[in-house]
């Protein structure tokens, strides 16, 4: 997605914040009380409360538009059903007897839109773009509701904003692009007028329209986008992101329990590590910050006391080499070799232009002088590519393969770094180096069976004291 031009107008509302809370956040009630107790501590550094749909729930709505485009009309009403036991039970620990029938009903006039949809769909027997972002945007209708009558339990003044109204995107259902001088225009208008009533707005993330109100979506981790577009457009303090981690680590605690919180790192140094695997960060939420430089704050719910990861232009130098290892599995490596691309121009540009046609982006780029070798990770289209491709060049595909990025401050001037990192890796075979541009990450292709083994090797070498 395109790094926005932000208008030199943007309102400043001072000391405002935005607070995204993700899935796990607002998973039940008992979460959504401490969604409430973090934002009423916030309460003024005038926050903008933004929520993903309940953890699974975006899942069971993708499973919902399968069931019902498979003419399997019975497990879609019954997925709707397990979906509506659940917010109800939500609403009936969080809101008291005077408003518990209000709020059922509008959980219930909401899933009664999914269950009339998924009813049209069964009919026609398949789905569309369009109804599947009318369908799967209802999980973060629903959550924010929730947290909005939570808010207006704690005597706070919550109030509901329906972000379609001010998330404004292009048509592209399930994967829209936000146009952003109606999203300034329209967000200081709307959550500004909140803010200045003293009001704390609660609206969803992920979820935006077009311009004609057509329901979208920005495509899976759109959230976080949400509270960059938002932030932005306010120009905000900072941007927290509340997960169910601690912040960044400096690799997948599931793989290396002893990896540690990141305090700090640059937008680059984020973007990298997001893009790369780190899925704390979606990697279009840097983009609006970046514009604005707006500093993004990963924090946890669960444990609101601890400072979290802290994201800027421009943060104090780090006092190890690397900063973090991000990993990605399964992706494809296709190498391309013929003897035409010796001293020819041209020759990657033709490459790139098949990858362009078929919308598929490639990862990491290797090249000699007479290959080509490059990652991808989407397969979708891949026997077409590959048909292309082999006009030019004899073509080879590696399937099974992982990415490792090491990510830190300046590695390509930093002496002995490459020598440390391949020493510690001698017993592992590694197909593809490639040292990034922007002199903050080093990427490397290995198997997947030996990317745990690697990750844990190079965390012990560079992170010994963990």
């Amino acid at each position: 997605m395109p790094v926005p031009l932000w208008g030199s107008d943007v309102l400043n509302y001072a000391a405002m914040i935005v607070m995204k809370f993700g899935g796990t956040s607002v998973e039940d009630a008992r979460a959504i009380r401490s969604v409430v107790e973090i934002v009423l501590s916030r309460r003024q550094q005038k926050p903008v409360v933004i929520v993903s749909a309940m953890a699974k729930i975006t899942d069971s709505l993708l499973a919902v538009v399968r069931h019902a485009a498979d003419r399997r009309l019975d497990d879609a009403l019954s997925t709707i059903e397990k979906m509506r036991s659940r917010h109800h039970d939500a609403a009936k620990e969080l809101v008291t007897a005077d408003r518990l029938n209000a709020v059922i009903s509008k959980i219930d006039d909401r899933l009664q839109g999914i269950e009339n949809l998924a009813r049209s769909l069964a009919v026609l027997g398949e789905s569309t773009a369009r109804s599947q972002d009318a369908i799967v945007s209802q999980g973060e209708m629903l959550s924010s509701l929730l947290v909005t009558e939570a808010l207006i339990q704690q005597g706070a003044p919550g109030v509901l904003a329906d972000s379609r109204e001010f998330i404004i995107t292009d048509g592209q259902f399930t994967k829209a692009v936000p146009q952003m001088t109606a999203i300034i225009e329209r967000t200081e208008r709307i959550l500004g007028d909140f803010l200045s009533k003293g009001q704390i707005p609660v609206t969803q993330g992920f979820v935006g329209s077009t311009a004609n109100g057509v329901t979208t979506t920005l495509g899976r981790g759109g959230s976080d986008y949400s509270a960059a577009l938002i932030g932005a457009a306010l120009k905000a303090e900072e941007i927290q992101i509340w997960t169910d981690v601690d912040g960044m680590m400096t690799t997948d605690p599931r793989v290396v329990p002893e990896a540690r919180r990141i305090e700090a790192v640059s937008f680059d140094e984020a973007a990298e590590l997001a893009y790369f695997g780190a899925k704390v960060l979606h990697p279009s939420t840097v983009l609006p910050a970046i514009e604005r430089e707006i500093p993004v704050r990963i924090l946890n719910t669960k444990r609101p006391s601890v400072p979290g990861t802290l994201i800027t232009s421009d943060p104090k130098p780090s006092q190890t080499p690397i900063k973090s290892i991000a990993f990605r599995r399964n992706v494809v490596v296709l190498n391309v070799s013929s003897a035409r691309m010796l001293e020819a121009h041209g020759f990657l540009k033709a490459i790139f232009e098949i990858f362009d046609r078929f919308r598929t982006s490639v990862d990491v780029v290797s090249t000699s002088e007479v290959s080509v070798s490059m990652t991808i990770e989407a397969t979708d289209r891949l026997d077409e590519i590959t048909g292309e491709l082999s006009r030019l060049g004899r073509v080879t595909v590696e399937q099974d393969k992982a990415i490792i990025c090491v990510v830190g401050d300046n590695l390509k001037s930093t002496s002995g770094i490459a020598g440390r990192l391949f020493t510690c890796l001698d017993n592992i075979n590694i197909s593809m180096v490639s040292q990034g541009a922007s002199k903050i990450n080093l990427t490397f292709v290995c198997d997947n069976a030996n990317v745990e083994k690697a990750v844990r090797q190079l965390h012990s070498q560079f992170f010994p004291n963990s």
